[in-house]
C-alpha cells in the first residue's frame, strides 16, 4: 500500500512538473512570437498542441506564425481550426479570409470576409499589401502597437531613442543652456548632439544631459548603439575627427561611424571605423545581441539604391571583416536606413522603397529556420503614418520601445514616440488553508466556460501558481487536493485593460471531515429516449432527495451527473445530457433546495456508460434505459 501511494505521489508530482514545463514553453513561445522569431515560436506552439496544453490559444498563435512566415498553405490549416473555436476573436475570421486569398481560394475569401463583417469587423481603409500578398494585412488585422507619452521632446529635432541599463539615449538638436550656438544651414536648426535621460516622463532635458566625454562636437552626432556590457558605443557623426572636418572631392562632408569607450563615466578614446570613407556615408549603427555583427546604412559601392542596409562581422579580436549588403529582400532602389536588431536577431529598418503608408515607413523582417530573411512586414499604424517614421527600437521583452516621426501633432520637426504592445495576460494566485497557510502541490485546473479542461499545473511550495490565458474570455478555475474539498470559481479576462498583465484568483481550501454519509442511498432517476423532461416516476425519488436535504441532512451537499445512452452522435448526446442535468437541478431548486448545496450539475453524454451498450453489441431497450440516467453524488456532510 505504501508503495502504491509513493507511486501515486510521484505520478502527480511528475504531472505537475510537466504542466509547469508546458506553461514555461508557452511563455517562451510568446516571447519569441513578440520578437518576430516566428520559426522558433511555431515549433513550440506545435509542441504545446501535441501535448494538449492550451490548444485553442496555441492554434491561433501557430496560424499567425505561419502567416508571417509567408506560408499560406499551413496558415489556412490552422486558421480553419481557429475559426471553429468558441469565442474566437473576430479578427481570425479576417485572417482566415486573407490566408484563403493567399492560396487563391477567392470563394472562401469572400465568404469569410462576409462573416467578418457580419460579426462586427471593420476593414482598415489603408491597403498595406498587394492582392497577392496577405502578410501585412494579417499582421495589421488588429492593432499591434499603442502609443504612450514621451515628455522630453523639444521644439527641434529629436530621434534615435535607444534604451540601455535604465537610461534612454537619443539625438537632439536642442540647445537650451548652450552659450555657443551652431546652426546647421540645411534646416536652420542647431547641430545634433547625443543626450541621456532616466525615463520617458522627464520633461526637462537640457545641456546638462548631454553625453559626457568626447563624443559630442560642434557638428552632428547620433544615433548610437551600445554593447551589452555598456562599455562601448558606436555612433554616427559628421566626418569630423581630431578637430578636422573631412570632405569628399565635391566638398561634401559625409557621415561616418565612430567607436567610443567608457572610462570613469566619460565616453572617450574616439576611433573611426575602418570601412568609413570620405567619398560615401556610413551611419545609423546597430549591434546584434551578442555584439558579433554591426548593421548600418550606407551609399557605399555595392548599394542597390540610394542608401542600403549593410552589415559587417566583428571578429573576436575587435577587428572588422568586409561589409556586406543585406540583400534585395530588404534593400530597394530607393532608401533604407536606421537598422535595429532586437534580442532575437530580427532586423527592423526604415524605408521609402517598400510599399507603405507615407514617406519613410518602419518595417520588420521575418526569417526562416536557417535564419535567412524571407520577408518584410510593414508595422502599420500607429507606428507608421503619412510622413517620415524611422529610428525604431524594441526592448528585450518585445513589448515596448521607441520610434521617431515628423507626423502632424508633434512638438518639433522630428519627435520621439514611445509604444507598448499588448502583453500576455496570466492568472496567478495563492492557495491556502483555512488558517492562511500555503498549500503546495494543489492541482489547479484551467477550464473553459463549459467545464472542459484546457490546462493544469500544481502550486509551488509557497502555494502559488500562474498560468497564461487569452484576453476577452471566460474561464473557470478548479483546485483539488487529497484531504481537501474542491474549490471552483469563475474568472473572466473580459474588459481587462491592455496595460494589465495579470489577474488574481486566490483560493482557500477546507479540509474534508470524517463524517458518516447518510444511511439512505440517493438513487438515480431515468429518462425516456431522446428526452430530458422529468418523468412522473422520477419525481418520487426527487421529492425524497428534497426531504432528505431539507429535513434529515440539512448540511448535505451534492452534485448532479447526467448521462445518455450510446445512440446518437457524441456532440448531440453531450447537449442532451446537459439538458437532463439542467432539468434535474431546476426541479430540486424549485422545490426548496438551496442552490449553494449543489456544487455542480453536468452532463457527460455517453462517456460513462453503466454497461457494455456502446454501440458495438446489440442491446435491449431496458439495457439502454440504464444509461439514460441522472445520478446524485454526496460531496460532503458538514
Amino acid at each position: 500500500m505504501k508503495l502504491k501511494n509513493y507511486i501515486l505521489v510521484c505520478l502527480l508530482s511528475f504531472a505537475g512538473y510537466t504542466a509547469f514545463a508546458q506553461y514555461g514553453a508557452q511563455k517562451r513561445a510568446d516571447n519569441l512570437f513578440n520578437k518576430f522569431s516566428f520559426v522558433n515560436a511555431s515549433e513550440l506552439y506545435h509542441d504545446l498542441i501535441d501535448k494538449e496544453y492550451n490548444v485553442d490559444y496555441a492554434t491561433r498563435q501557430l496560424a499567425d506564425s505561419y502567416a508571417f512566415l509567408r506560408n499560406p498553405d499551413s496558415a489556412v490549416v490552422y486558421y480553419k481550426k481557429a475559426v471553429q473555436q468558441d469565442n474566437v476573436p473576430i479578427e481570425y475570421y479576417y485572417n482566415y479570409a486573407q490566408a484563403l486569398r493567399g492560396v487563391e481560394d477567392y470563394k472562401g475569401y469572400r465568404l469569410w470576409m462576409r462573416n467578418f463583417k457580419k460579426a462586427g469587423g471593420r476593414i482598415n481603409d489603408v491597403k498595406l499589401s498587394k492582392d497577392s500578398d496577405f502578410i501585412s494585412s494579417i499582421f495589421n488585422a488588429k492593432q499591434q502597437y499603442f502609443l504612450t507619452d514621451v515628455n522630453f521632446n523639444s521644439k527641434y529635432s529629436d530621434f534615435g531613442a535607444y534604451e540601455h541599463d535604465g537610461k534612454i539615449y537619443f539625438a537632439s538638436s536642442r540647445n537650451e543652456g548652450v552659450s555657443s550656438k551652431h546652426i546647421y544651414g540645411w534646416n536652420k536648426e542647431p547641430f545634433l548632439d547625443i543626450y541621456t535621460t532616466a525615463n520617458r516622463t522627464d520633461s526637462i532635458v537640457d545641456h546638462k544631459s548631454r553625453l559626457k566625454g568626447d563624443v559630442n562636437t560642434i557638428y552632428h552626432e547620433g544615433p548610437l548603439t551600445i554593447t551589452k556590457d555598456g562599455k562601448t558605443i558606436y555612433f554616427s557623426r559628421n566626418d569630423f575627427n581630431k578637430k578636422t572636418l573631412g570632405k569628399d572631392n565635391e566638398g561634401i562632408t559625409n557621415l561616418k561611424i565612430y567607436k567610443a569607450s567608457l572610462l570613469d563615466d566619460q565616453w572617450t578614446n574616439i576611433e573611426e571605423l575602418p570601412f568609413n570613407s570620405n567619398n560615401y556615408s556610413t551611419a545609423h549603427p546597430a549591434l546584434n545581441a551578442d555584439g558579433t555583427k554591426l548593421y548600418f546604412a550606407s551609399d557605399m559601392p555595392g548599394s542597390i539604391g540610394g542608401t542600403d542596409i549593410f552589415f559587417v562581422d566583428i571578429n573576436s579580436n575587435g577587428t572588422f571583416a568586409e561589409p556586406k549588403n543585406a540583400g534585395n529582400i530588404i534593400n530597394t532602389d530607393k532608401n533604407e536606413r536606421f537598422p535595429f536588431i532586437n534580442s532575437e536577431g530580427s532586423l527592423f529598418f526604415a524605408s521609402d522603397g517598400h510599399q507603405g503608408l507615407g514617406l519613410l515607413d518602419i518595417f520588420g523582417t521575418v526569417t526562416d529556420k536557417d535564419n535567412n530573411i524571407v520577408n518584410v512586414i510593414n508595422l502599420g499604424v500607429p507606428v507608421n503614418s503619412s510622413k517620415d517614421d524611422f529610428s525604431f527600437f524594441m526592448s528585450d521583452d518585445g513589448l515596448s520601445g521607441f520610434f521617431a516621426s515628423n507626423r502632424n501633432g508633434g512638438v518639433g520637426s522630428d519627435d520621439i514616440y514611445a509604444y507598448d504592445r499588448i502583453p500576455q495576460l496570466k492568472i496567478e494566485g495563492t492557495v491556502t488553508d483555512e488558517n492562511n497557510n500555503p498549500i503546495e502541490n494543489v492541482v489547479v485546473e484551467l477550464l473553459d466556460n463549459d467545464g472542459n479542461k484546457i490546462a493544469y499545473l500544481e502550486t509551488d511550495d509557497e502555494g502559488q501558481y500562474k498560468i497564461n490565458i487569452d484576453r476577452d474570455t471566460d474561464y473557470k478555475l478548479n483546485t483539488k487536493k487529497d484531504g481537501f474539498i474542491d474549490n471552483i470559481k469563475s474568472v473572466t479576462s473580459k474588459g481587462i485593460a491592455r496595460s494589465i498583465t495579470s489577474i488574481s484568483a486566490n483560493f482557500v481550501l477546507n479540509p474534508k471531515k470524517e463524517e458518516l454519509l447518510p444511511d439512505a442511498e440517493l438513487y438515480a432517476i431515468y429518462f425516456d429516449f431522446n428526452k430530458y423532461n422529468i418523468r412522473r416516476d422520477s419525481t418520487v425519488e426527487l421529492d425524497r432527495i428534497v426531504d432528505l436535504m431539507m429535513n434529515t441532512y440539512p448540511n448535505m451537499v451534492i452534485k448532479i451527473e447526467s448521462h445518455t445512452d450510446s445512440r446518437g452522435t457524441a456532440s448531440y448526446n453531450n447537449v442532451l445530457s446537459q439538458e437532463r442535468a439542467n432539468a434535474t437541478y431546476k426541479y430540486l431548486i424549485e422545490h426548496g433546495v438551496n442552490p449553494d448545496r449543489i456544487t455542480e450539475y453536468k452532463g457527460y453524454g455517453e462517456q460513462k456508460l453503466a454497461n457494455e451498450c456502446d454501440g458495438t453489441i446489440s442491446c435491449t431497450e431496458d439495457e439502454h434505459q440504464l444509461n439514460r440516467r441522472t445520478q446524485f453524488i454526496v460531496v460532503r456532510m458538514k
